[in-house]
């Protein structure tokens, strides 16, 4: 049994891998610590403790994948809404669609019973508003929000340089293997922005006959290169963990023109392995790993490319 997950994952990784020793289903462990990771404002980039976006609104996205029925569900741009991980969960569950978003993902919350929540943190909204005050003229500010925001788009887009993801990966030779992410996406970004992280393909996906992906950081480059499920196909044609990683880290690099930036991939395959990848971030990326033979959790550092 092995469970990998990004380094912002330890508010919820010991209740998962709890879950998973006592025999829980795999996916419901991923959900409920991802849950926690939610609700903590101190990880910021993730449910409470994210980013608004331009205009002072915090949309929220997440995903999770069955591996062993390949059922997907995912919400995008979601308002007032801090488990979006659950409802993700709930689509995938209730509904014959894949994915709901903005104000219909918000509706559908409401109508299984989700609370009405207040997303946005104190403190990220006084920096939004200070940044803001920063970049704008007096006149334009006094008009905020009835603006053109496109030109501050490269201005102050993630000004805290977050563009991290919170991403739990599971596999065991019995429950087989899953993916769950959530995000609050960049900060200060264009409403209505989708990154990866509730895009099937993108920023997950999960096979349990071969493995699964997950990324974190520039989503604008693994939707642009369909990174997850080009790892996985790779390995479901053959090619080892390793390779498939390295075929995903080429195609990244092969990207010119648009927003380019660091990619961090999580991966494991079907026979207990795992690689995670640090392509082009500066800084040094960890993760958080477990397996059943291990006394505990380990932070462990990604391998650089």
């Amino acid at each position: 049994m092995l469970l990998i997950a990004n380094a912002e994952a330890w508010p919820g990784f010991a209740t998962t891998v709890d879950m998973l020793k006592t025999g829980s289903d795999s996916l419901i462990a991923l959900v409920n610590g991802i849950s926690m990771v939610e609700a903590d404002p101190r990880v910021r980039s993730v449910g409470y403790g994210g980013w608004p976006n331009m205009l002072g609104v915090m949309e929220c996205d997440a995903g999770v994948m069955d591996g062993t029925t390949r059922e997907v569900g995912a919400v995008g741009a979601v308002p007032n809404t801090i488990q979006t991980v659950r409802l993700a969960f709930e689509v995938m569950k209730r509904l014959p669609h894949v994915m709901l978003t903005g104000d219909g993902a918000r509706r559908f919350a409401s109508e299984i019973g989700f609370s009405l929540d207040d997303v946005l943190f104190a403190d990220s909204e006084r920096v939004w508003w200070e940044r803001l005050e920063k970049e704008l003229s007096p006149e334009a500010l006094a008009k905020f929000p009835d603006i053109p925001l496109a030109p501050l788009s490269r201005t102050i887009t993630d000004p805290e340089r977050v563009r991290d993801t919170t991403v739990f990966v599971s596999a065991d030779p019995e429950r087989g293997i899953h993916v769950a992410t959530s995000t609050s996406g960049w900060a200060w970004k264009y409403p209505g922005r989708l990154g990866d992280s509730p895009i099937p393909g993108a920023g997950f996906y999960a096979d349990s006959r071969y493995g699964a992906a997950a990324c974190t950081h520039t989503g604008e480059m693994t939707m642009r290169c369909a990174t997850a499920r080009s790892i996985v196909l790779a390995m479901k044609l053959g090619r080892s963990l390793s390779d498939a990683v390295k075929l995903a880290v080429e195609e990244l690099s092969e990207l010119s023109g648009g927003f380019l930036g660091g990619v961090v991939i999580h991966a494991v395959d079907a026979h207990g392995n795992h690689e995670v990848a640090n392509f082009q971030c500066a800084d040094e990326i960890r993760y958080w790993i477990w397996q059943d033979n291990m006394a505990q959790p380990e932070l462990r550092a990604a391998t650089i490319f």
